[in-house]
């Protein structure tokens, strides 16, 4: 099963006899307020998701990240609460650049979830295709889902098992250039990058429209990077020994970086920490530069 799904093949099965959830997801790194913009349109049906409070824990400023992991038991009862079952097909969507709704994609399958899938190109490939859309306030979920979370699903970095993969394997800096080389750092303390990570920013993975590149594309910029198929299985360990693995600024970004090498046949580690926990230890070398350090 594909990752992703496509405008048609939403609207065909949300007219089905059994539609999937659908779970409305357009936070954005500008701090976009996602309530107000899911009020004046949505997907008809889709459930309006709190990044904040469903997709992230509480953050510690001694470490962890901005956009620490929830608590399985916190994010099982979010769920629940939107509806979703074990065995729901759920397909999330976002803005265009896909940072949401791979965060929730990436947060359904590592606590679990078999079915989950992030419409291509987001809310505004589905207004694009003139598809009818709803306004107004989340209505009321049918049913509350029994989806119990069991962590794992997703192969997961810490700081140690990120700064090993930088050294033995390939550690993907999934910001955009200008941050890896530190010449800018619009959120965190410090900017430059993990020594031995690689820059490879979240945009290349995409079109103009916010739509995936297809996978032989992405497998050609991924192996540009040196990334090949054979380095799927390894990255599967969830100490980050070998293979592949990716982050960002604290942990979002990236899960869109997940997906696109999920689409390019590669299963990588997410560093969900990334850059903001990586700086919390001052005593952690940065470099900067467009070299690996």
């Amino acid at each position: 099963m594909s990752p992703i799904l496509s405008v048609p093949d939403l609207a065909t099965w949300l007219a089905s006899g059994r539609p999937p959830v659908v779970l409305d997801v357009r936070w954005t790194l500008a701090g976009s307020p996602a309530l107000e913009v899911y009020r004046t349109g949505h997907v008809p049906g889709a459930r309006y998701v709190d990044f904040d409070t469903v997709l992230s824990g509480p953050a510690d400023p001694s470490g962890g990240g901005r956009h620490p992991l929830p608590s399985a038991e916190d994010f099982a009862g979010a769920m629940r609460a939107l509806g979703v079952h074990t065995d729901t097909d759920v397909v999330v969507y976002g803005a265009p650049d896909g940072f949401g709704a791979a965060r929730a994609w990436w947060c359904l399958r590592y606590f679990g979830h078999r079915s989950v899938r992030v419409l291509d190109g987001g809310f505004a490939a589905w207004e694009r295709a003139g598809q009818p859309v709803e306004t107004g306030e989340p209505g009321p979920v049918p049913a509350v889902g029994d989806f119990a979370a069991q962590p794992g699903g997703m192969p997961v970095l810490d700081v140690d098992g990120a700064a090993r993969l930088a050294r033995s394997g390939l550690l993907l800096d999934a910001r955009a250039g200008e941050r890896y080389r530190g010449e800018t750092e619009p959120v965190d303390p410090v900017g430059g990058h993990i020594p031995g990570a690689l820059s490879a920013p979240t945009a290349a993975n995409l079109d103009a429209d916010g739509r995936f590149l297809d996978a032989a594309r992405l497998r050609k910029r991924f192996a540009a990077l040196g990334v090949g198929p054979e380095d799927g299985d390894a990255a599967a360990g969830a100490d980050g020994g070998s293979g592949v693995g990716t982050y960002c600024g604290s942990g979002v970004s990236a899960a869109q970086q997940v997906l696109a090498l999920e689409l390019a046949g590669v299963r990588a580690g997410l560093y969900v920490g990334s850059w903001s926990d990586w700086v919390s230890d001052r005593q952690r070398p940065v470099a900067t530069g467009p070299d690996r350090g």
